[in-house]
Protein backbone atom coordinates (compact mmCIF):
# COMPACT_ATOMS: atom_id res chain seq x y z
CA UNK A 1 0.00 0.00 0.00
CA UNK A 2 1.36 3.65 -1.04
CA UNK A 3 1.64 6.20 1.18
CA UNK A 4 -0.71 7.91 -0.34
CA UNK A 5 -3.13 4.99 0.28
CA UNK A 6 -2.02 4.43 3.69
CA UNK A 7 -3.17 8.08 4.28
CA UNK A 8 -6.44 8.13 2.74
CA UNK A 9 -7.46 4.61 4.54
CA UNK A 10 -6.20 6.09 8.16
CA UNK A 11 -8.27 9.58 7.31
CA UNK A 12 -11.33 7.23 6.19
CA UNK A 13 -11.33 5.62 9.84
CA UNK A 14 -11.08 8.74 11.99
CA UNK A 15 -13.96 10.24 10.00
CA UNK A 16 -15.84 6.72 10.25
CA UNK A 17 -14.90 6.47 14.35
CA UNK A 18 -14.89 10.37 15.09
CA UNK A 19 -17.77 11.53 12.92
CA UNK A 20 -20.30 8.99 11.68
CA UNK A 21 -19.71 6.03 15.03
CA UNK A 22 -21.37 8.09 17.43
CA UNK A 23 -24.42 9.15 15.80
CA UNK A 24 -24.73 4.97 14.95
CA UNK A 25 -24.05 4.26 18.43
CA UNK A 26 -26.65 6.76 19.63
CA UNK A 27 -29.43 5.70 17.55
CA UNK A 28 -29.08 2.18 18.05
CA UNK A 29 -29.14 2.76 22.06
CA UNK A 30 -32.15 4.92 21.20
CA UNK A 31 -34.04 2.32 19.17
CA UNK A 32 -33.14 -0.80 20.99
CA UNK A 33 -33.80 0.73 24.26
CA UNK A 34 -37.28 1.53 23.24
CA UNK A 35 -37.84 -1.80 22.15
CA UNK A 36 -36.87 -4.00 24.42
CA UNK A 37 -38.51 -1.65 27.15
CA UNK A 38 -41.66 -2.20 24.84
CA UNK A 39 -41.32 -5.79 24.02
CA UNK A 40 -39.35 -7.40 26.93
CA UNK A 41 -39.80 -5.41 30.45
CA UNK A 42 -38.94 -9.10 32.25
CA UNK A 43 -35.64 -8.65 31.46
CA UNK A 44 -34.95 -4.79 32.45
CA UNK A 45 -33.40 -5.17 35.95
CA UNK A 46 -30.13 -4.67 37.46
CA UNK A 47 -30.08 -8.82 37.91
CA UNK A 48 -28.49 -8.56 41.38
CA UNK A 49 -25.97 -11.10 42.69
CA UNK A 50 -26.47 -9.65 46.07
CA UNK A 51 -28.15 -12.92 47.10
CA UNK A 52 -26.44 -15.27 45.79
CA UNK A 53 -23.34 -13.74 48.24
CA UNK A 54 -23.22 -10.56 49.97
CA UNK A 55 -19.37 -9.99 50.74
CA UNK A 56 -17.87 -7.36 49.41
CA UNK A 57 -20.86 -6.18 47.46
CA UNK A 58 -22.05 -3.49 49.15
CA UNK A 59 -18.18 -2.31 49.34
CA UNK A 60 -17.42 -2.83 45.86
CA UNK A 61 -20.80 -1.67 44.45
CA UNK A 62 -20.93 1.25 46.39
CA UNK A 63 -17.90 2.36 45.34
CA UNK A 64 -18.11 1.75 41.76
CA UNK A 65 -21.63 3.49 41.69
CA UNK A 66 -20.26 6.26 43.21
CA UNK A 67 -17.07 6.79 40.77
CA UNK A 68 -18.89 6.27 37.78
CA UNK A 69 -21.95 8.26 38.15
CA UNK A 70 -19.36 11.06 39.49
CA UNK A 71 -17.15 10.57 36.19
CA UNK A 72 -20.74 10.25 34.00
CA UNK A 73 -21.22 13.82 35.13
CA UNK A 74 -17.81 15.24 35.24
CA UNK A 75 -17.45 14.50 31.61
CA UNK A 76 -21.09 15.39 30.71
CA UNK A 77 -19.79 18.97 32.36
CA UNK A 78 -16.69 19.69 31.40
CA UNK A 79 -17.17 18.33 27.38
CA UNK A 80 -20.47 20.19 27.10
CA UNK A 81 -19.66 23.60 28.24
CA UNK A 82 -18.64 26.19 26.23
CA UNK A 83 -15.65 28.27 26.47
CA UNK A 84 -17.22 31.48 26.73
CA UNK A 85 -19.07 30.31 29.74
CA UNK A 86 -16.01 28.28 31.87
CA UNK A 87 -13.86 31.23 30.72
CA UNK A 88 -15.61 33.91 33.17
CA UNK A 89 -14.23 31.89 35.70
CA UNK A 90 -11.41 29.96 35.23
CA UNK A 91 -9.29 29.54 32.00
CA UNK A 92 -8.94 26.20 29.92
CA UNK A 93 -5.36 25.27 31.56
CA UNK A 94 -7.47 25.44 35.16
CA UNK A 95 -10.52 23.82 33.57
CA UNK A 96 -7.95 20.70 32.47
CA UNK A 97 -6.16 20.49 36.18
CA UNK A 98 -9.53 20.24 37.19
CA UNK A 99 -10.67 17.61 35.38
CA UNK A 100 -7.34 15.57 36.15
CA UNK A 101 -7.49 16.06 39.96
CA UNK A 102 -11.33 15.56 39.83
CA UNK A 103 -11.35 12.32 37.27
CA UNK A 104 -8.00 10.93 39.33
CA UNK A 105 -9.77 11.35 42.53
CA UNK A 106 -13.10 9.56 40.65
CA UNK A 107 -11.54 7.38 38.91
CA UNK A 108 -9.58 5.35 42.02
CA UNK A 109 -12.65 5.17 43.88
CA UNK A 110 -14.23 3.49 40.51
CA UNK A 111 -11.12 1.42 39.88
CA UNK A 112 -11.27 -0.18 43.41
CA UNK A 113 -15.02 -0.64 42.93
CA UNK A 114 -14.89 -2.32 39.74
CA UNK A 115 -12.00 -4.65 40.53
CA UNK A 116 -13.68 -6.15 43.64
CA UNK A 117 -17.04 -6.46 41.16
CA UNK A 118 -14.84 -7.95 38.59
CA UNK A 119 -13.39 -10.32 40.87
CA UNK A 120 -16.25 -11.52 42.68
CA UNK A 121 -17.92 -12.11 38.82
CA UNK A 122 -14.88 -14.51 37.64
CA UNK A 123 -13.90 -16.14 40.66
CA UNK A 124 -16.82 -16.65 42.85
CA UNK A 125 -18.02 -20.45 41.86
CA UNK A 126 -21.73 -19.95 42.93
CA UNK A 127 -21.93 -15.99 41.19
CA UNK A 128 -19.88 -16.99 37.71
CA UNK A 129 -21.89 -19.86 37.41
CA UNK A 130 -25.04 -18.05 37.32
CA UNK A 131 -23.08 -14.58 35.05
CA UNK A 132 -24.18 -14.75 31.45
CA UNK A 133 -21.55 -13.41 28.90
CA UNK A 134 -22.89 -10.34 28.99
CA UNK A 135 -22.76 -9.50 32.09
CA UNK A 136 -18.59 -10.67 31.96
CA UNK A 137 -18.15 -8.56 29.08
CA UNK A 138 -19.48 -5.39 30.31
CA UNK A 139 -17.58 -5.55 33.58
CA UNK A 140 -14.27 -5.87 31.51
CA UNK A 141 -15.46 -3.02 28.81
CA UNK A 142 -16.12 -0.46 31.99
CA UNK A 143 -12.81 -2.05 33.23
CA UNK A 144 -10.89 -1.37 30.50
CA UNK A 145 -12.46 2.06 29.48
CA UNK A 146 -11.86 2.95 32.56
CA UNK A 147 -7.89 2.18 32.73
CA UNK A 148 -7.62 4.21 29.39
CA UNK A 149 -9.18 7.14 31.03
CA UNK A 150 -6.52 6.80 34.00
CA UNK A 151 -3.90 6.95 31.40
CA UNK A 152 -5.11 9.72 30.29
CA UNK A 153 -4.09 11.91 33.16
CA UNK A 154 -0.24 11.53 32.07
CA UNK A 155 -0.93 12.15 28.77
CA UNK A 156 -2.90 15.56 29.83
CA UNK A 157 -0.15 16.57 32.01
CA UNK A 158 2.36 16.78 29.19
CA UNK A 159 0.42 19.95 28.23
CA UNK A 160 -0.80 21.96 30.58
CA UNK A 161 -2.11 24.75 28.57
CA UNK A 162 -5.65 22.82 27.95
CA UNK A 163 -5.26 22.55 24.05
CA UNK A 164 -6.40 18.58 23.69
CA UNK A 165 -9.19 20.05 26.84
CA UNK A 166 -10.76 22.29 24.41
CA UNK A 167 -10.33 20.04 21.40
CA UNK A 168 -12.57 17.24 23.26
CA UNK A 169 -14.72 19.85 24.15
CA UNK A 170 -15.10 21.14 20.32
CA UNK A 171 -15.56 17.70 18.66
CA UNK A 172 -18.03 16.96 21.27
CA UNK A 173 -20.05 19.96 20.85
CA UNK A 174 -20.11 19.58 17.26
CA UNK A 175 -21.12 16.08 17.47
CA UNK A 176 -24.06 16.94 19.87
CA UNK A 177 -25.31 19.95 17.59
CA UNK A 178 -24.73 18.40 14.58
CA UNK A 179 -22.16 20.20 12.81
CA UNK A 180 -19.87 19.20 10.31
CA UNK A 181 -16.32 18.53 10.95
CA UNK A 182 -16.04 17.70 14.44
CA UNK A 183 -13.51 14.27 13.50
CA UNK A 184 -11.29 17.19 12.85
CA UNK A 185 -10.32 18.97 16.18
CA UNK A 186 -9.02 15.51 17.20
CA UNK A 187 -7.42 14.49 14.38
CA UNK A 188 -3.98 15.06 16.43
CA UNK A 189 -5.10 13.94 19.58
CA UNK A 190 -3.01 11.04 21.25
CA UNK A 191 -4.20 7.43 20.52
CA UNK A 192 -5.28 7.21 24.06
CA UNK A 193 -7.88 10.14 24.02
CA UNK A 194 -9.09 8.12 20.96
CA UNK A 195 -9.15 4.64 22.16
CA UNK A 196 -11.39 6.48 25.32
CA UNK A 197 -13.68 7.88 22.88
CA UNK A 198 -14.20 5.00 20.39
CA UNK A 199 -14.63 2.57 23.53
CA UNK A 200 -17.24 5.24 24.96
CA UNK A 201 -18.87 5.26 22.49
CA UNK A 202 -19.04 1.40 22.04
CA UNK A 203 -20.59 1.40 25.24
CA UNK A 204 -23.54 3.81 24.41
CA UNK A 205 -24.08 1.18 21.44
CA UNK A 206 -24.05 -2.12 23.87
CA UNK A 207 -26.03 -0.52 26.72
CA UNK A 208 -29.56 -1.54 25.61
CA UNK A 209 -28.07 -5.32 25.29
CA UNK A 210 -27.05 -5.60 28.74
CA UNK A 211 -27.94 -4.96 32.43
CA UNK A 212 -27.20 -1.03 32.23
CA UNK A 213 -30.89 -0.13 31.18
CA UNK A 214 -31.30 -0.49 34.55
CA UNK A 215 -29.87 2.93 35.01
CA UNK A 216 -33.05 4.65 33.54
CA UNK A 217 -35.53 2.74 35.57
CA UNK A 218 -33.57 4.33 39.03
CA UNK A 219 -36.59 4.82 41.65
CA UNK A 220 -35.78 9.03 41.55
CA UNK A 221 -39.15 9.29 42.76
CA UNK A 222 -38.91 8.20 45.94
CA UNK A 223 -36.66 10.58 47.01
CA UNK A 224 -39.18 13.30 46.71
CA UNK A 225 -42.20 10.80 48.47
CA UNK A 226 -44.33 12.95 50.76
CA UNK A 227 -45.50 10.25 52.77
CA UNK A 228 -43.48 7.62 55.15
CA UNK A 229 -43.32 3.47 54.06
CA UNK A 230 -46.10 1.47 56.42
CA UNK A 231 -44.22 -1.70 57.63
CA UNK A 232 -46.20 -4.15 59.49
CA UNK A 233 -44.51 -7.42 60.46
CA UNK A 234 -45.46 -10.91 59.43
CA UNK A 235 -48.82 -12.43 61.81
CA UNK A 236 -48.30 -9.47 64.03
CA UNK A 237 -51.07 -7.12 65.00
Amino acid sequence: MTPEMTHLFTSYVHQFFFGIYPYLAVMIMVGVTIMRYDRDQYTWKADSSQLLRSKGMRVGSNLFHIGIILLFFGHLVGLLTPEPIYHLIMTAGTKQLLAMVAGGIFGSLCFIGLTMLLYRRLFDKRIRATSRFSDIALLVILYVQLILGLITIPYSAQHMDGTSMVALANWAQHIVTFRSGAADFIINEAWVFKAHLVLGLTIFLVFPFTRLVHMLSAPVKYLFRTGYQIVRRRGGA
